[in-house]
């Protein structure tokens, strides 16, 4: 059987919280079966990873987006919901895709990773970017469309269906 992964995209505080900078909405609604998630792999001795913004505060993206996630900030921290464990692992990045600039493909390697299930936000950027790259990257990839959220429908439909259609991504 193939070595999975869970990766847990962004469930940051900058993200979920009501007022933050890049509140998403659609993401409190995520919570409770990205926790189920969570649960079910630990329990299954599948390493569990969180892929966290952590930008610096002059960041490029913040052209393109409000500042948030900025390291060292409240923003930049996992909701308390989902807090990691000192068994899970913590990749922090700065673009969209969580293996620009990372060390997340050299820990899955480590891990002897085949297979990663991913959960989060948003379903149209930072997992829709992570999944490609993981495709490309030769790992199989399943997205969980209950398990991720972006900030309209509309981008959430369209881009479960380029992962799906386009990558041939798994998506339950």
């Amino acid at each position: 059987m193939a070595r999975e992964a869970l990766l847990v995209m962004e469930m940051l505080k900058d993200f979920v919280e009501r007022g933050a900078p890049l509140e998403v909405p659609s993401a409190r609604k995520i919570l409770p079966k990205v926790k189920l998630r969570i649960e079910e792999a630990r329990k299954k001795g599948i390493p569990v990873i969180y892929i966290c913004d952590a930008h610096r505060a002059q960041d490029e993206e913040f052209k393109r987006w409000p500042a948030h996630a900025i390291l060292g900030t409240k923003g930049a921290e996992v909701v308390e919901e989902l807090k990691p464990q000192k068994t899970d692992f913590v990749v922090k990045k700065r673009r969209y895709s969580g293996f620009l600039g990372t060390d997340l493909d050299l820990l899955l390697k480590e891990l002897k990773v085949e297979k990663l299930h991913l959960t989060g936000v948003l379903t149209n950027i930072c997992v829709f970017f992570t999944a490609a790259e993981a495709a490309m990257r030769d790992y199989k990839v399943v997205v969980y469309r209950d398990s991720v959220a972006a900030l309209s429908e509309k981008d959430h439909k369209f881009a479960l269906d380029q992962l799906d259609q386009v990558l041939k991504i798994k998506v339950v």
